[in-house]
């Protein structure tokens, strides 16, 4: 078993502040030039917006639980259909699976398997995924099957929370094309009250976030061989801290 920091060292720390304004940078640079339509929307979430809860198997000393974390939590849905695709949503996920590097935006985040054996993603593995803001932190792989790989916080990361990445056919698709969507669903709150600071005071590392994860979404899109259309849709559920402390099962 790989091991963690408890909680980010003040080097780590200094770090971050060191790194943000960088993040900030390349934030701003790729709004700049996206064309990609973005459909936004933020609403008040509540107990039915939480994350499932966590494998009794894969919790131990170095889980970071959502009720370990500090302020809101953020129900976060990032939704891109693809049409022309030519994956299936299993294949979509496995090749995800094989190397979550390749939808990934290089310039924002970079994923490197730090636990388990080689090969795709299997649960109880462990990944640090590397960004140039606050959100460099270790997760484990808690489920897979094969349209869904979700993972969780560890220790030593700036979030508290779970991340799912999940692929469906699109019954909607009326075109002959073939369809298919592609979602990125984040359950997070901060990890301490420092980082609450960062990301949901001053916003900035929120939107650090947001970014990386609509070029994953457009990533997985171009993966599959296909091209995104009408946009990327952002929904956004906020739930208070009182829920989050509640739900130790998460």
């Amino acid at each position: 078993m790989s091991l963690h920091p408890a909680k980010p060292s003040p080097g780590r720390r200094i770090g971050t502040l060191l790194r943000f304004p960088v993040g900030v940078l390349l934030v701003s640079w790729q709004y700049m030039w996206r064309v990609t339509a973005l459909h936004r929307s933020e609403t008040a979430g509540g107990p039915g917006d939480l994350p499932p809860a966590l494998p009794a198997g894969l919790v131990d000393e170095l889980t970071q639980r959502l009720a370990d974390g500090a302020g809101p939590m953020f129900r976060r849905r990032f939704t891109v259909r693809i049409r022309g695709a030519r994956m299936s949503p299993e294949a979509l996920i496995d090749a995800v699976a094989a190397d979550p590097n390749r939808p990934a935006p290089s310039t924002v985040a970079v994923f490197h398997k730090t636990g388990g054996g080689g090969g795709p993603a299997r649960v109880g593995d462990e990944y640090r995924v590397q960004m140039p803001g606050p959100w460099d932190g270790p997760v484990r792989v808690l489920h897979r099957d094969p349209v869904t790989i979700r993972l969780g916080t560890l220790r030593g990361h700036l979030e508290a929370g779970q991340i799912q990445f999940t692929a469906w056919e699109d019954q909607d698709e009326d075109d002959g094309e073939g369809g298919l969507r592609f979602r990125v669903e984040a359950w997070s709150r901060a990890g301490d009250r420092w980082a609450d600071l960062i990301y949901s005071r001053l916003r900035v590392a929120k939107e650090i976030q947001f970014n990386m994860w609509v070029h994953f979404v457009l990533g997985a899109a171009a993966l599959a061989g296909g091209r995104p259309h009408g946009g990327v849709t952002i929904e956004t559920r906020s739930i208070p801290p009182e829920d989050c402390e509640a739900a130790q099962h998460c």
